[in-house]
């Protein structure tokens, strides 16, 4: 069984906040004050639960920059007040960041049973990366 620390209990619920108040912010026709709640309670949810050292390492290695910059320029767009703006620039560096992970969630959600059937359907897999596992 994994054990968490309470600090990494802490850092879960301010990330299960923040999306909460990013999806209510969303669902509110992207209400900025919801969505900067949201973004600084999911930021310090992440450096709760992964620690400030690897959440640094994590954003500001040289080949992340461009997500990294991205992502912050979004969060900081809907702190001064753009929050439709801020959410696409977020969002684009979201992508950016995570874009390497991405293959290996489909891969896993592949061998789930239900979805797995779904996501080998002809017209769906087409879209999604190859199959790379043995």
């Amino acid at each position: 069984m994994i054990n968490f620390t309470d600090t990494q209990k802490i850092g879960v619920g301010f990330a299960a906040f923040g999306a909460t108040f990013i999806f209510l912010g969303i669902i509110l026709f992207f209400d900025k004050g919801l969505l900067a709640i949201g973004n600084i309670l999911f930021l310090a949810g992440l450096a709760f639960v992964a620690g400030l050292e690897r959440s640094f390492r994590f954003f500001f290695q040289r080949h992340k920059w461009k997500g990294s910059g991205a992502f912050f320029g979004g969060i900081l767009t809907v702190l001064i007040g753009w929050p439709l703006i801020g959410m696409c620039i977020e969002l684009y560096g979201f992508v950016v960041l995570f874009s390497g992970f991405f293959p290996v969630a489909i891969n896993f959600l592949r061998r789930m049973p239900v979805i797995g059937m779904l996501l080998n359907l002809p017209f769906i897999s087409g879209l999604l990366p190859v199959n790379t596992s043995a």
